[in-house]
């Protein structure tokens, strides 16, 4: 299955992708690094460190301090699919990080992408 292939890809692979998506809409690397921390409990150390040590997306999400209860809040389609309705639970991870993202580049305010 095509997308139990991202789980071997390290985080770090893909991180200059959310950073240029952003950009591309004019917001900022320390907005993508923001939402990241509110997701993940990650610091901003600790996400340069799993970023440096090329940490791969399943890892990078099962070693993260504390996953944000309020993540369960995160509706809506990314690639096709409902991120409310994903099952395998990393996949679910990667797709909320997603619509996050997508949420920053289409200019939603930080408030409402974090949910408060």
């Amino acid at each position: 299955m095509a997308e139990h292939k991202i789980y071997t890809m390290s985080f770090a692979s893909v991180y200059p992708h959310y950073v240029k998506k952003a950009e591309k809409k004019g917001r900022t690397k320390t907005e993508v690094d923001e939402i990241i921390r509110w997701l993940t409990g990650y610091s901003q150390e600790e996400l340069e460190e799993q970023l440096e040590k090329q940490t791969k997306f399943e890892n990078f999400f099962a070693e993260a301090p504390q996953m944000n209860p309020s993540r369960t809040l995160i509706t809506g389609v990314v690639c096709g699919v409902r991120v409310e309705d994903i099952e395998e639970p990393t996949m679910q991870e990667i797709r909320y990080l997603d619509k996050l993202i997508d949420e920053l580049a289409k200019g939603k305010a930080m408030e409402k992408i974090l949910r408060k």
